[in-house]
């Protein structure tokens, strides 16, 4: 199942992408020709935050639609909506897994670089847009913006000390993030949170793909594009941490909760790694492509903001 916030007729609701990918079900509008209520919350977080009982209501409305005379009637065209990043507004801010493939930590540094422990930080919740919006180019403040191709991980499950051989069993699904930085701002204030955050930072999307639907998230192709030239081309096998680990360590002593978003790192690629450093221009076209997801498209925004 892919899970989809979108925009139709001025409401953003929550949907279920057909498996061409052509077409959406918007829940509450279909439980309510079924029962003449919308029983699902009004964002894809809170249905989230619903655990099992999401699921169960999902495939028990699945079976009824499928069951009908006209299931076509149920579906809405998907040029006919927006697509949303998935979640657009995170309650928390999104955890962000530093160096976790060793050649990009060697690019940005030196194998002493590789970490023996789990790095993150952190990008503020007002980072977040959705596909095919446009990240605001920042030139007056950096000439050094970016990109960072990653696997996201959605929690769906609330939990603390979580084993490693649990951890996937607190997953919901799985997304795109661009970890979109600027590296100047970054190496200015000595740490990562004001080069992580600028608005418009982490393109998000194109949905959530339900963890049923990928068994081994350790083992999928991730690329990115910048205009056409791929950039960046791993696979997540070469995760120095892989997902379960990532969870346990971040769960050791604080609490995970249904939609926090966990970014898991970037490939080698990045536009710092490359000498002369390739960084981004306005009117640049961004697509990163993960195995079983799909492609998140965005492009940097021309003119100065």
């Amino acid at each position: 199942m892919k899970f989809v916030t979108v925009k139709h007729k001025n409401e953003h609701l929550v949907g279920l992408l057909d498996s061409e990918e052509t077409k959406v079900l918007l829940l509450n509008a279909a439980t309510e020709v079924r029962t003449g209520q919308k029983k699902f919350p009004a964002s894809l977080l809170e249905c989230i935050a619903l655990e099992e009982s999401f699921l169960e209501q999902v495939n028990d409305l699945l079976d009824w639609v499928k069951g009908s005379d006209n299931t076509d009637a149920f579906y809405i065209p998907l040029e006919e909506v927006t697509i949303l990043a998935p979640i657009p507004k995170p309650t928390k801010n999104i955890f962000c897994v530093g160096k976790n493939y060793a050649d990009h930590a060697i690019e940005m540094g030196s194998a002493a670089d590789i970490p023996d422990h789990v790095m993150v930080f952190t990008k503020s919740p007002t980072t977040v847009i959705g596909p095919d919006e446009k990240v605001i180019n920042h030139q007056k403040i950096t000439n050094q913006l970016d990109y960072e191709g990653e696997l996201a991980v959605i929690i769906g499950k609330k939990g603390r000390a979580i084993k490693k051989e649990e951890a996937l069993d607190y997953v919901f699904g799985y997304t795109i993030i661009n970890d979109v930085t600027a590296r100047d701002l970054q190496s200015r204030h000595k740490q990562f949170f004001i080069g992580k955050s600028l608005d418009t930072t982490c393109p998000m999307g194109p949905w959530i793909v339900h963890k049923s639907m990928i068994e081994n998230p350790n083992q999928l192709n991730i690329e990115t594009k910048v205009n056409g030239e791929v950039r960046q081309s791993s696979n997540t096998k070469n995760f120095i941490f892989p997902v379960e680990e990532v969870i346990s360590v971040l769960s050791a002593g604080m609490t995970l909760e249904p939609g926090d978003i966990i970014a898991t790192g970037t490939p080698a690629g990045v536009g710092k790694g490359f000498n002369p450093p390739k960084f981004l221009r306005p009117g640049d076209i961004l697509e990163i492509n993960i195995e079983k997801i799909g492609t998140l498209k965005n492009t940097i925004e021309e003119g100065s903001l």
